[in-house]
């Protein structure tokens, strides 16, 4: 029997349920959510392996005009998913009207690939509004076959599997059929601790931290993980500390709780907060923390 590989690349505006869908198509909680835009910063490749296909699921960060350097460095990540993709899954919100207006909209518009447009949520909307929706992205993306989805409720995702192993070509596996992720052990600490500060405070703290694991030792019974959270200014430094500590060691636990569901095995972490002014400006920091 013919084997089926190929990389499936999800592209949209932010917060649109992206790193919701992959997660539920590959069955783990790879991806880290919250309700804030520009949750994902890189691109994160989910593996999902059976005996007669692999599909390589790419999650990447939210469509945006970049207003730094850092945003560059996430848009580059978006740019390279339209180059690989064997198909790509277009994702939009139920009631959206628009994307971007930006070059890569423009160059989506020219792939040759498979596109199949996503309309998500639509457990929020009714059956006239998403008429009115399928009938105007058919308009925009006249290539793009139409599905709506709901990512958080598995509405509809028995379809879009069965209609991504169709379109899938015969190819031999990319990865060994154990990977579940291209990213290491490292990454995920990281990015489960992010993801904490993401639900934990709002206005711009958690889009001024980048979290680096500087050590991971695992035992027996035992993974020691030493990790920094490195903030751009020294008021937002306090603020992640909280008054007493409280609010670091918030961020430990809930890390720690995921970190241990996660691994199967006892967790023992030390957060420390650096402040290393405007990193998302600077260039050195920026391929230090893999975003150049």
């Amino acid at each position: 029997m013919s084997h089926k590989a190929g990389f499936v690349n999800i592209i949209g505006p932010p917060n649109v349920g992206k790193s919701t869908l992959i997660n539920q198509l590959i069955g783990e909680e790879l991806a880290i959510i919250s309700p804030k835009a520009q949750t994902t910063r890189h691109r994160i490749l989910a593996i999902k392996n059976h005996e007669d296909y692999q599909v390589v699921f790419s999650d990447t960060p939210g469509i945006i005009d970049p207003a730094y350097k850092l945003q560059e460095g996430m848009m580059k990540f978006v740019k390279e998913s339209l180059l690989d993709a064997d198909i790509i899954l277009l994702m939009v919100e139920c009631g959206q009207k628009n994307l971007p207006d930006t070059n890569l909209i423009k160059r989506l518009k020219e792939v040759e690939v498979p596109i199949i447009l996503l309309i998500n949520k639509v457990d929020l909307s009714n059956q006239e509004a998403l008429s009115q929706q399928i009938d105007f992205w058919s308009k925009q993306f006249e290539k793009a076959e139409i599905l709506p989805i709901s990512a958080m409720h598995s509405f509809n995702l028995d379809l879009l599997e069965k209609r991504i192993l169709e379109l899938l070509p015969e190819h031999p596996a990319f990865y060994p059929k154990t990977d579940f992720t291209d990213k290491s052990e490292r990454f995920i600490v990281q990015e489960k601790i992010r993801e904490k500060i993401l639900l934990n405070f709002k206005q711009e703290v958690p889009y001024s931290v980048e979290i680096e694991a500087e050590e991971f030792k695992e035992e027996e019974e035992i993974i020691r993980i030493r990790a920094v959270i490195h903030t751009a200014r020294e008021s937002q430094r306090g603020i992640l500390i909280g008054k007493g500590g409280k609010m670091i060691k918030l961020i430990g636990k809930e890390a720690r709780l995921d970190l241990e569901k996660f691994f199967q095995k006892k967790i023992f972490l030390d957060l420390h907060i650096k402040v290393k002014k405007d990193w998302r400006n600077d260039e050195k920091q920026l391929k230090r923390f893999g975003y150049l």
